[in-house]
């Protein structure tokens, strides 16, 4: 047995004295990490009871649909449960080339990458592309995938003000000529439902040779004239340089694309560590995918059905009172002001059998904290009808409308 003291790790201080979780954990009102035991599309169980999920990324209600789980199981029966190793080596499999190919045509660009995550994703192209001499440009309510792509890109990283063109322009203007620049934005912005203004990107763009990259996550599926996304949206598919985005939300599985021309993907194949430093993404994840593509082209009424439910959500909170912000998407942050009065509001209405998910500081200052509800095209009128009663009903006990 030992006897002697133990010496001080200071690096673990931090974790010590982080306790503001534990203490809304104490409190009843945690909201994260709840294991989901059963899911039956829009409805879930939770804690024994089933609740109406307002809070995914589902767009077009495909995890559960027939041809989406055959094709995974046919996948995991011929290629087994994983690739054991990376798409440079000995990962790559016939299904990464067909997805790849057939997501290059849907999107309108010459070639596509497959990586294991939506995450990876911007952090491979950016890294891949952003070297130390080039300069990359972020709005600031990109996600947090491509803030990290940028810091580990060793290039230089500007941010601008949310939406702010001029701003934009003011920092290339100061930018050496002949430097690499890369402007990178969320097509659909994840906490404020907002499309992003990419005719005016792509004006700021060209006028300084800049590439402009579009992160469609929470488009796919949802924006443009056959869900092919935010650049499609505004008839720019050509002008735009790179689409990246995930496999986690519309097309009901995990992993990650980002769209070019061939050159780029070329290079992107050969410099890209988050690519060739991962295990491929699994078999049945990839058949997944390939099969939810194929019916989101082939079921172009889901879509319709999606921003029906929008629309129906939408305005339902607009007549109650809430504040939901410039939304334009079926993604609907509502306004509840301070944190705890948010955590409590989700509490209430977890209980009353409506899952949402809290967004809190850092992701917004703490005067703005909301309740994100995104909706699904296979919500019922009915499912869509009792969350705004309920919301209304315990907006008017906290004080919220």
């Amino acid at each position: 047995m030992r006897t002697e003291t133990l010496q001080h790790i200071a690096l673990f201080d931090k974790c010590k004295n982080f306790t503001r979780a534990r203490e809304v954990q104490a409190a009843g009102l945690y909201p994260y990490f709840k294991p989901i035991s059963r899911s039956e599309d829009t409805v879930v169980v939770i804690e024994g009871q089933e609740r109406i999920m307002m809070g995914s990324n589902n767009y077009l209600g495909l995890t559960h649909h027939p041809e989406v789980l055959v094709a995974a199981r046919q996948a995991l029966e011929r290629y087994g449960s994983g690739c054991t190793g990376s798409p440079f080596l000995n990962g790559t499999l016939d299904l990464h080339e067909q997805l790849e190919a057939e997501l290059a045509e849907f999107l309108g660009k010459e070639s596509c990458l497959v990586f294991s995550t939506g995450y990876q994703a911007n952090l491979g192209l950016i890294s891949g592309l952003v070297g130390r001499t080039d300069v990359v440009f972020l709005d600031k309510l990109d996600h947090a995938s491509i803030v990290d792509g940028a810091k580990m890109s060793h290039g230089e990283t500007q941010r601008f003000n949310h939406g702010d063109l001029a701003g934009l322009e003011r920092k290339l203007q100061k930018v050496p000529e002949g430097t690499g620049t890369m402007i990178i934005v969320d097509g659909v912005y994840s906490m404020e439902g907002d499309i992003a203004d990419v005719p005016g990107l792509l004006k700021v763009a060209q006028k300084y040779g800049s590439a402009l990259a579009i992160d469609d996550a929470h488009s796919i599926g949802v924006l443009g004239p056959n869900g092919d996304g935010t650049a499609a949206h505004y008839d720019l598919v050509e002008e735009v340089d790179l689409i990246v985005g995930t496999f986690s939300k519309t097309l009901a599985s995990s992993g990650g694309f980002a769209a070019g021309s061939e050159d780029v993907i070329h290079y992107l194949r050969h410099h890209s560590r988050p690519l060739f430093f991962t295990a491929a993404l699994p078999p049945a994840n990839t058949a997944g995918v390939l099969a939810a593509l194929h019916v989101l082209q082939r079921e172009p009424e889901r879509r319709e059905q999606l921003w029906r439910n929008t629309r129906r959500l939408q305005e339902g909170m607009r007549a109650l009172g809430f504040d939901i912000g410039p939304t334009e998407t079926p993604i609907i942050p509502v306004l509840i002001g301070p944190l705890e009065k948010t955590f409590l509001f989700w509490r209430k209405l977890f209980d009353a059998g409506v899952f949402t998910n809290p967004v809190v500081p850092p992701a917004v200052p703490p005067s703005q904290c909301r309740l994100r509800t995104s909706l699904m095209a296979t919500h019922t009128a009915e499912q869509i009808d009792l969350a705004l009663e309920v919301f209304g009903r315990l907006g008017k006990e906290l004080g919220v409308i």
